[in-house]
């Protein structure tokens, strides 16, 4: 009995949503004791999941006694390193890691592993698509889907394909890419990274730690800050460029309208007009999943038939309604200013434009030109919207200041003539007037669609 009690290793989760509950049950399958705390409230799905496992567990406070007598602790990436608990743990040197590390030592499943700062979401659905069409034994964690750790527990795959942010990244020591996606880097949480951009990047390239030269490294040739950060790190990974021009290495590239993939294990080819997603933007994304499954060996008739019939991410550029002859388009994931201005980049009629929310250190001189030659209006749905009235007044011909997503549609409304497109691509956080930008784009496309009936 003594012997039992010295064996069985202490694990605590710091958060209760998805990865952290499933740190915990798998923690439980693996013989750990196991204890989960949350500053907050658990969902309900969340704490019955904790019941049902008989999963010791706390919510609207952190008992240190008990956090601090852990072996090993699993954080939720949305609790920053500065977090007194977390800064009492690395004093006290008891090893915190993220949901995706820990799962990964209980797995041999291969990992294709995607990140940057916009279209990730995107490109791991698509990635994950090409697969699952391609009929591979695969599942999607990480941002969307299931935790990976829920599934290694109780539904493991051969091959993983991961959503990783810059926050699940910082937590990471010992994980391995067998094919590292960064799709680019632009600013970003840099609340988090101390206003420094070469701090974000950092944490985005902890992606290629531990690669071998039996992996790939899948990127965006022309991403400044990507060419900037390789030369300062030694990855062993055969590296998959891709971009618009070809150049020495170029794996992926637009020729004359034509998608062209040139690499060691296929070389094909696709009509830029025959893939699904529109834009710019998403021919990067298909270019960095075409890469993927042909590092995967996938046969480039299933990669081809799964790029033709992908459809969107909801929230992402997505369709919701024409009224009045005036199409709504629902971009609420675009809560940086980059994501915004693929957004735009897209946009073939002039554009309303709603901004606003929880601004993270937004410099939004990047989008200026396109808001100068696409935009008729800006409306302005936040709570504190100064800095984007003075940014951006006397850049559109109007500009709306609103404080709920009621006035802000009716301010769109008064604007929005026959042929227009009313485009939420807000290039912020929710969390001023929403629970997240999920949140905002549901109750969005429900506003719109009540206008139709």
């Amino acid at each position: 009995m003594e012997e039992n009690k010295i064996m069985r290793e202490r694990l605590v989760v710091l958060g209760g949503g998805e990865s952290g509950v499933g740190a915990a049950v798998l923690g439980k399958d693996k013989g750990f004791e196991v204890f989960l705390s949350d500053l907050g409230n658990l969902a309900s799905s969340y704490r019955k999941v904790l019941e049902d496992e008989n999963i010791d567990f706390e919510e609207r406070k952190h008992t240190e006694e008990k956090i601090l007598s852990a072996d090993i602790v699993v954080k939720s990436p949305g609790i920053p390193p500065t977090a007194p608990i977390v800064k009492k743990l690395m004093e006290k040197g008891i090893p915190v890691v993220s949901e995706i590390e820990f799962a990964a030592g209980y797995t041999n499943s291969k990992m294709v592993c995607i990140t940057g700062s916009n279209g990730k979401t995107t490109t791991t659905l698509l990635t994950y698509h090409i697969l699952k069409k391609a009929g591979i034994d695969v599942g999607v964690a990480g941002n969307v889907g299931k935790s990976l750790a829920l599934q290694v527990s109780r539904d493991p795959h051969a091959i993983y394909v991961i959503e990783l942010s810059s926050f699940q990244l910082e937590n990471m020591y010992k994980f391995k890419a067998n094919i590292a996606v960064i799709l680019n880097i632009t600013p970003d949480h840099l609340d988090r990274y101390d206003y420094k951009m070469e701090n974000y990047a950092a944490a985005k390239f902890r992606i290629l730690q531990n690669q071998t030269k039996d992996d790939f490294f899948i990127y965006w040739q022309d991403d400044p800050l990507i060419k900037q950060q390789i030369q300062t790190v030694q990855g062993e990974a055969f590296k998959l460029p891709f971009g618009i021009d070809k150049e020495d290495e170029t794996a992926a590239y637009l020729d004359n309208g034509i998608v062209r993939f040139s690499t060691p294990m296929d070389v094909w080819e696709i009509p830029r007009d025959k893939i699904s997603l529109p834009g710019l933007h998403n021919l990067y994304n298909s270019m960095a999943a075409g890469l993927s499954a042909t590092a995967l060996n996938i046969r480039k008739e299933s990669i081809r038939e799964a790029l033709e019939d992908f459809e969107a991410v909801e929230h992402r550029l997505e369709y919701v309604e024409t009224i009045n002859g005036v199409r709504y388009v629902n971009d609420s994931k675009a809560t940086n200013v980059n994501s915004t201005w693929y957004a735009l980049e897209s946009m073939d009629t002039p554009v309303v434009l709603i901004l606003g929310g929880k601004d993270k250190g937004n410099d939004y001189t990047e989008i200026e030109d396109l808001v100068k030659t696409k935009v008729k209006a800006i409306v302005c749905m936040g709570l504190h919207n100064e800095k984007l009235i003075d940014f951006f007044s006397g850049k559109v011909p109007e500009i709306r200041d609103t404080h709920s997503l009621e006035d802000a549609l009716n301010a769109c409304r008064e604007i929005a003539k026959e042929g227009d497109t009313v485009l939420l691509s807000p290039c912020c956080a929710s969390f001023d007037l929403f629970t997240s930008y999920e949140d905002r784009g549901r109750k969005f496309k429900d506003a719109v669609r009540k206008w139709k009936v």
